[in-house]
């Protein structure tokens, strides 16, 4: 059965456009095709502020694992494109969330979807947004849009210009 699944792809740590474009090469590769993409964007670290600005962008991925094989499969990706054990919050060379699964809930140690703190963000949301922005999340029952203007992160997100280099 087709299921699909909003991927957060974020880096900071390297050369972060490349490692953006190997995750979401692989991602298709391993997961399924992608359905959409939103633009690539600059955004200042969330949590831990003291490090390099962000690069990220939200895709959606039509796939047939199950979300326990999606999440074991970007935890590869990641592993294959070089990223450690960090400090919480702190810089990587990729990191892959799952934001949404359908509208599928799961609540357990290795595995929360909705991504429990997507609402919170703006380097999540306004990318989200573009693609998505009426999406209903499952369990604040809001759009995308709704959540975007409540939230309060301050934190600046700006469209990646094409003819950056990062």
């Amino acid at each position: 059965m087709i299921k699909f699944c909003y991927l957060l792809l974020g880096s900071n740590k390297g050369n972060s456009l490349a490692a953006l474009e190997k995750a979401k090469f692989l991602c298709i590769k391993t997961l399924g095709p992608m359905i959409a993409q939103s633009k690539l964007y600059k955004t200042e670290p969330w949590g831990e502020k003291d490090q390099q600005i962000f690069l990220n962008q939200i895709i959606l991925i039509e796939t047939e694992l199950t979300c326990y094989e999606v999440l074991a499969s970007t935890q590869k990706i990641e592993g294959l494109l070089g990223k450690q054990k960090t400090t919480k919050y702190g810089p990587r060379v990729i990191d892959i969330d799952i934001l949404f699964y359908n509208d599928e809930i799961y609540e357990e140690k290795n595995l929360e979807v909705p991504h429990p703190r997507l609402h919170e963000r703006n380097f999540t949301l306004i990318p989200l947004a573009e693609i998505a922005g009426h999406y209903i999340h499952p369990v604040f029952n809001k759009t995308i849009e709704e959540l975007v203007q409540e939230c309060t992160d301050n934190s600046e997100v700006i469209v990646l210009n094409a003819n950056e280099q990062t």
